[in-house]
């Protein structure tokens, strides 16, 4: 039963095993699901999904299946698309927040309304802005967005007033996902991970050792016995070279939120944060404006910046083949009498650990994306996302 909701399912990315599949069927066979969709949806969801990442994605396979009808309202596609009016939302003003007060004091029939909305989805089969009747935005129904009436049923754009009592068509778990962009916050809490602790020999014990405190402690009987140790100090120095300008432009704020994510991180031995554009040359900028002679020596750095030193590489790599190969490639400054690639190589050769972040990685080998590909094959490269930061992460920590 329902094996096409199964490929929808696999479609998007689930990983969803035989075996879960035939638990599902099972819940079925014994009624569980109370022949409501409702039902089914959150008992498919709770034995199909194994973390709260893929709820974003089982509610897209789940609305593209069954066409919007697990909320029993028939929402289609094609009414999402006559909805999406972005631009409406900046003709909104503040005197119409007001009306956000005067919810409370309203008298709302939330059944007829509901019951209104699906008569008007059986009825309506064009789009409508403006209007007292269909389906649309800024009218006066009760369903819709952008729209005049307080409280209803907000369907698609972004919250306005604030007074609907009923939202469909949201996409409440994207921000769930482990596939999506990061912000600060998602920065600082992966570069947790890169931590590695040492102890300075030449201090005193002035930190608590919790666990030596009560190993100590029941071997004594029970009587206290506090046991201190020195302090330790993450250990790792982090080198970031990110590039800017270009293509990069759209990633500005990504970039600036990892920059600053990093330099928060504060528990680090030592943090240094160099751009280049493009690919890296003889010469690396000291700001992301990439300005001529606000630089250091690539070489510089290769001497002053030790190789335990682990380097993190932000770009989405996406140049003109000459620019990865020629020794005259670099349009923006010197070479060296190097190619980009052979700048990179030297990289390579001078830092043990290193990672590239790319934040619009092409799956596979695109061959249309050629110094991409090239890339990939002299360093790990991973998607800028959640889950690709935490495998870079785990990537700069391993032993080997």
């Amino acid at each position: 039963m329902f094996s096409k909701f199964f490929y929808t399912l696999k479609a998007k990315g689930l990983h969803v095993t035989l075996s879960e599949w035939l638990t599902l069927q099972e819940a079925l066979d014994k009624g569980l699901c109370n022949s409501s969709l409702t039902e089914f949806y959150y008992i498919a969801r709770m034995i199909l999904v194994k973390s709260e990442t893929d709820f974003d994605k089982f509610d897209m396979a789940f609305e593209e299946h069954f066409k919007g009808i697990y909320s029993d309202n028939g929402l289609t596609k094609k009414m999402l698309e006559w909805l999406d009016k972005p631009e409406m939302n900046d003709l909104m003003n503040e005197d119409e927040n007001q009306w956000l007060n005067q919810l409370e004091d309203l008298q709302i029939d939330r059944e007829d309304v509901d019951k209104r909305f699906k008569e008007r989805l059986k009825e309506q089969d064009s789009e409508h802005n403006g209007g007292s009747y269909w389906i649309g935005t800024m009218g006066k129904t009760s369903f819709g967005n952008t729209g005049g009436n307080i409280g209803g049923i907000r369907v698609g754009g972004r919250t306005g007033h604030q007074s609907a009592f009923q939202v469909i068509g949201e996409r409440k778990y994207k921000d769930f996902r482990d596939d999506r962009m990061l912000d600060n916050r998602q920065f600082q809490l992966a570069f947790r991970k890169l931590r590695q602790f040492s102890t300075k020999l030449d201090i005193p014990k002035t930190e608590l050792d919790l666990d030596a405190t009560i190993d100590k402690t029941c071997n004594n009987g029970g009587y206290l016995q506090i046991v201190m140790d020195r302090p330790r100090k993450n250990a790792v120095k982090l080198l970031l070279l990110m590039d800017s300008g270009g293509t990069m432009i759209p990633f500005s704020k990504l970039l600036n939120d990892l920059f600053q994510a990093v330099h928060k991180s504060n528990h680090y031995k030592d943090v240094k944060t160099y751009y280049f554009h493009n690919c890296i040359y003889s010469k690396l900028y000291k700001t992301p404006e990439c300005e001529n002679g606000d630089w250091i020596d690539t070489e510089w750095m290769f001497r002053n910046l030790d190789s335990d030193y682990k380097v993190i590489v932000v770009g989405d790599a996406a140049m003109a083949p000459e620019e990865l190969y020629s020794p005259d490639g670099n349009y923006r400054g010197p070479n060296g009498g190097l190619s980009g690639m052979e700048w990179l190589q030297l990289l390579k050769k001078n830092y043990k650990k290193i990672v590239w972040l790319n934040p619009k990685m092409a799956p596979g080998d695109a061959p249309w994306r050629e110094a991409e590909t090239a890339i990939k094959k002299e360093f790990p490269m991973y998607h800028l996302t959640v889950d690709g930061l935490n495998q870079a992460m785990q990537k700069l920590m391993l032993n080997k």
